[in-house]
């Protein structure tokens, strides 16, 4: 009955779908200050989710792992919500797409000109190492 106590709802939603939908006791995730790591009771919240590796926990059961790339987070007593622009499972990433996609970023770090975007391709950067972290 204790652990009972500690179960709260996860949600995580895309434009195209409710990707996940289910319980846990902890999840833990990016946000543009940091990450975080969240239980039952926690205080009401309102965060902007950056690209990494959203890992929700239950006791008994094997971590639940995606990968999700910006967005918001809702932070309730009993409930989290993730409002993502982009959600993967591991095997939805293609991971030759994910080594090409860091290489450009990488290259237009390492060649910076006033025509390249250095926020966008940092973006781009941490996306992609996202997507490999997770397809391992």
């Amino acid at each position: 009955m204790a652990e009972e106590n500690k179960i709260f709802t996860v949600e995580i939603i895309t434009p195209d779908r409710i990707f996940y939908k289910g319980e846990g006791d902890m999840i833990e995730f990016t946000t543009a200050v940091g990450e975080i790591g969240v239980y039952k009771k926690h205080i009401p919240l309102t965060t902007v989710l950056a690209p990494g590796v959203v890992r929700i926990h239950k006791t008994g059961e094997d971590d639940v792992i995606a990968a999700v790339h910006s967005g918001f987070a809702e932070i309730l007593p009993d409930k989290v919500t993730l409002l993502a622009e982009i959600a993967e499972w591991p095997d939805e990433i293609d991971k030759g797409r994910a080594e090409a996609a860091m290489k450009r970023a990488e290259e237009r770090l390492a060649n910076k000109t006033e025509a390249i975007d250095v926020k966008r391709a940092e973006f781009a950067l941490r996306k992609a190492l996202v997507r490999l972290d997770i397809a391992k």
